[in-house]
């Protein structure tokens, strides 16, 4: 059975923050079909979509929804703004900028390992051109095929997992903590081996309750040092 081939669609336009009136850089745009970009200096970004995909952008880890490609109104010029004040990310020491692209990248090489769902009742069934309801020969085959299932859900886990730690070290990198701890040294992977953060609290906070986080585990850092000090005099 032959599937219909989609057309495919040059979505491009600019991304601002809450104002509407300064670009954001770095902003990942996203497609249902696996594709994605990011927006330059200037806010600009450029993705070749299917007609029936839908898009959304993502900054500092919190998504918007998606949007249909079909729904946009002038695919040449699709602008949209962010709830994110760009006055505030002031003095936020600038991530590497190739975690995102590398990211995608990641996505898009190993797409299939991304995208694997085990075969259910659901995935079996097909509707054909006229509407009819069949069984879907491939699924039904691949259900059967359970060490491959395995190992493509263990990979996937895997994946997975690297992308979430890869996450973490973009956020909680060295020169912020830097910058706001002045640690250097072993006293410095002391500190991000201690104080690293979970993926959860990564993800839910903003560039000043992160830092927030920093500063205070720095202080806690630095009283567990001093009583440390104080205790090797006693002795």
């Amino acid at each position: 059975m032959s599937l219909p081939v989609l057309s495919q669609v040059r979505v491009s336009g600019r991304v601002f923050d809450i104002t509407q009136r300064k670009p954001l850089d770095g902003v990942s745009v996203l497609s249902t079909s696996g594709g994605g970009t990011s927006t330059d200096v200037n806010g600009r970004y450029t993705i070749i979509v299917n007609e029936k995909d839908s898009i959304w952008f993502s900054y500092l880890g919190k998504p918007t929804p998606k949007v249909a490609v079909l729904a946009i109104p002038n695919t040449q010029n699709f602008e949209t703004a962010l709830h994110v004040n760009i006055a505030s990310l002031k003095e936020v020491v600038v991530m590497p900028r190739n975690y995102r692209v590398d990211s995608l990248q990641n996505r898009a090489d190993y797409a299939r390992a991304f995208n694997f769902r085990r075969p259910n009742l659901e995935t079996l069934t097909s509707i054909t051109p006229s509407g009819a309801v069949g069984l879907d020969i491939n699924e039904f085959i691949r259900m059967f095929q359970f060490g491959r299932n395995r190992r493509m859900a263990g990979f996937q886990e895997r994946l997975l997992r690297e992308e979430t730690e890869k996450y973490i070290d973009h956020r909680f990198n060295r020169p912020l903590i830097i910058k706001l701890t002045q640690l250097r040294g072993p006293e410095l992977d002391t500190f991000i081996s201690w104080y690293r953060p979970t993926v959860e609290f990564t993800e839910s906070t903003t560039e000043y309750e992160f830092q927030a986080y920093i500063k205070r585990s720095f202080l806690s850092y630095q009283r567990f040092r001093r009583m440390m000090g104080e205790g090797k005099k006693e002795d």
